[in-house]
């Protein structure tokens, strides 16, 4: 299988950013191999149109093994892995501490860490670069006091940037997106949405469009590695 026809494969692919990205893919005819926890209706609507989508609920013993041995079963080289798969849990609403924690360092850390180590092989292509994207979050630089585990968590994947970057150069690429807001979810409230907002500079919500922008920078780089691209509006500036 040549590496235009390798498919990309993106964690948590059914909802928002994800889903986003793989609309963006399918539109410029790229093979697309999704995981979902949930089987929401759009998921019969994207195997209509050709997208792989394979149920992986991350909190289950063995899923990763399930999971990279369907893959390896379905193709035998991959153009990218995206880790998206993502859950915005926090403190107030779990006071199980060391369940939240464990948690968090599942879905962020130790599921990509994994996933990295059982298919990296897949993206060195002979005759081109593959890439893994890690999509982190803002908090990495920051922390959080309301989303302590999360940002602990997300800040473990970053490390793993560098360190995978390391670990597969120079056949294939590993950097991460750190975003912070994106897009709102539909029950957001007004109130909820003005004080978000006010927290960059730029003061917009900027949608799926600027994650898929730098994962498309990053696909066409030949040379960046270990590196990160903020999508903050310029947080850190406030």
């Amino acid at each position: 299988m040549s590496q235009a026809a390798a498919p990309i494969l993106i964690t948590g692919g059914a909802q928002r950013i994800g889903l986003a990205m793989v609309h963006h893919f399918i539109a410029r005819q790229q093979p697309v191999i999704l995981t979902y926890r949930t089987r929401h209706q759009v998921i019969d609507e994207l195997e209509t149109q050709g997208v792989t989508c394979i149920h992986a609920d991350f909190d289950e013993p063995d899923t990763i093994t399930k999971l990279t041995t369907d893959i390896r079963s379905r193709t035998n080289t991959l153009r990218a892995i995206i880790h998206n798969a993502s859950s915005w849990d926090c403190e107030a609403n779990n006071p199980d501490y060391a369940t939240l924690f464990d948690n968090m360092m599942r879905i962020h850390a130790k599921v990509p860490y994994l996933i990295n180590q059982a298919l990296g092989e897949l993206l060195a292509d002979d005759d081109a670069i593959g890439d893994v994207i890690h999509i982190t979050d803002y908090v990495v630089e920051k922390g959080s006091p309301k989303h302590i585990a999360y940002a602990a968590s997300k800040a473990a994947l970053d490390n793993l940037t560098r360190s995978f970057a390391a670990k597969f150069a120079s056949k294939v690429k590993v950097n991460s997106i750190a975003p912070s807001l994106i897009i709102f979810n539909q029950d957001d409230s007004e109130q909820y949405k003005a004080k978000t907002l006010k927290k960059s500079i730029m003061g917009i919500e900027p949608g799926s469009k600027e994650v898929i922008n730098s994962v498309e920078m990053i696909l066409n780089s030949n040379y960046m590695t270990g590196r990160t691209i903020q999508i903050d509006g310029g947080r850190h500036l406030r």
